[in-house]
């Protein structure tokens, strides 16, 4: 019905008619031979009166006020037939009737209008069945794109040598073997490096990945983040296997933007995300940050970066599934203490002259980003990066003593807090804390132990009256 009644291109309004097909209505079809031929009918007239009158530039012309008009310039009035009168006066011409064309005006004004009528009569008549269908043609809508989806679906794991994921129970283990990145994989010249990746809430939970600007680490986040969306959606995946616990929301900290007509900061927009994540994360859900703390002064931006990371761990409501990518290697460090934390890397083949990004996830963390030679690659000038490696050396050189010192100073501090007593007995500190099964504890009944572990640690170090130096 729709396609018998309706143009291929219909109008925007119903104003001007035009909507209904020709052969859809005998009526209507009528009045649109009689509105085509009236206008063949005015042309013919203009013609048959150049003829009779001698005035070559004579015109039928149209307006809504007068109707339809024949128009004279002044230079021809004194060859206006007698017939003619006169219904307008401009500067350069005169503008007449005949009751030949108020005739035809009739005729073609009153057959536009009923065809105009009846087009909107037929075109309700049309919407009311369709509204009468709707049910219908919405299951039909319906089952047309979940087809059209699946059938694309098939197209591309056909195309792209995907495979079917294997979907586990919510929180379960996210194991994916030789993954891709789905759109980058299409759009890159070079051969796409595919990578493993291993999640889960018991012994890996968080992947803190490190590595050099350039090296892949937003593609891999991203990539592990749109296999567990396509598989969900019910396609197929870019990777050789896949092993997929569902997930119940897929959060994400990417990229860097601001809000300024809201006064907020990059910085600020970052924690807002960041913030949204924490409060509504569950044990099901996945998680993805890439570059946490970035946009403040070192020490701050570290300081939160640890700190979320030790949240995401340890907080009993969460042991979500992350992806962390961070330039901050101080943060390699939590993997010897959070046993759910591990670290992995992107590769590098750096041989001291050149530097060859390899794009493969290995694991261990970096203490490289290579951010100078990014720098040098995007053609930052050869005297700007030449003075960034002398103020890196120097910086690295300053750090490397900081640390040493307090490394001295932390060693020390514990072999005194574990020393035993010249004269007797071990303190039994040493014992305490080689008893202890650090695994098997729950956060707070580590805290707790920490706290009454320092408490003996003071008690022995306080000074004693009477006790010689």
């Amino acid at each position: 019905l729709i396609e018998r009644a309706l143009v291929d291109e219909p109008p925007a309004t119903l104003a001007d008619g035009g909507c209904i097909r020709a052969g859809f209505a005998e009526e209507l079809d009528t009045l649109l031979s009689a509105s085509r031929d009236g206008k063949q009918w005015v042309a013919e007239l203009e013609r048959k009166e150049r003829e009779r009158s001698g005035i070559a530039n004579l015109r039928v012309g149209y307006n809504k006020v007068f109707g339809y008009y024949l128009e004279v310039t002044r230079a021809n009035e004194r060859r206006v037939p007698e017939n003619y009168i006169r219904k307008q006066t401009l500067v350069n011409a005169e503008r007449y009737v005949t009751p030949e064309i108020k005739e035809l005006e009739e005729q073609i004004l009153s057959a536009e209008e009923r065809q105009i009528a009846l087009e909107q009569r037929f075109f309700r008549e049309l919407t009311s069945r369709i509204a009468a269908e709707s049910a219908g043609l919405i299951d039909l809508a319906e089952a047309v794109g979940a087809l059209d989806a699946l059938a694309s679906f098939a197209e591309v794991a056909a195309r792209n040598r995907y495979v079917r994921p294997k979907m586990g129970e919510a929180g379960a283990p996210l194991i994916l073997r030789e993954g891709r990145h789905p759109v980058v994989e299409q759009a890159s010249r070079d051969a796409f490096v595919p990578n493993d990746a291993e999640l889960d809430g018991e012994t890996a939970q968080i992947v803190l990945l490190t590595g050099p600007n350039m090296g892949g680490k937003s593609t891999y986040l991203r990539q592990v983040a749109l296999i567990v969306l396509m598989a969900q959606a019910g396609s197929f995946v870019p990777a050789d296997e896949a092993v997929i616990g569902v997930c119940d929301r897929i959060f994400t900290r990417v990229g860097a933007s601001d809000d300024l007509a809201r006064g907020e900061s990059t910085f600020m927009v970052e924690m807002i995300e960041t913030a949204n994540i924490l409060h509504h994360a569950s044990t099901r859900s996945l998680i993805v940050l890439d570059e946490i703390g970035r946009g403040t002064s070192t020490y701050d931006g570290l300081a939160i970066a640890r700190a979320v990371v030790e949240h995401l761990h340890n907080a009993p409501a969460l042991g979500c599934r992350t992806l962390f990518a961070t330039h901050y290697h101080e943060l390699i460090d939590l993997a010897r203490v959070l046993p759910r934390v591990r670290n992995y890397n992107v590769a590098v083949d750096d041989d001291g002259e050149r530097v060859l990004f390899l794009h493969k996830i290995v694991p261990g963390g970096a203490d490289r980003s290579y951010g100078i030679h990014v720098a040098r690659l995007a053609g930052v000038p050869k005297a700007v990066t030449r003075r960034a490696e002398e103020l890196l050396a120097e910086l690295e050189k300053g750090r490397a003593a900081r640390a040493s010192g307090r490394n001295g100073r932390a060693a020390r501090q514990l072999r005194e807090l574990l020393q035993p007593s010249l004269f007797g007995e071990p303190d039994g500190l040493s014992h305490d804390l080689a008893a202890m099964d650090l695994l098997a504890m729950t956060p707070m009944e580590a805290l707790n132990c920490l706290f009454e572990l320092q408490r003996k640690a003071q008690a022995l170090t306080a000074p004693r009256s009477g006790r010689s130096e």
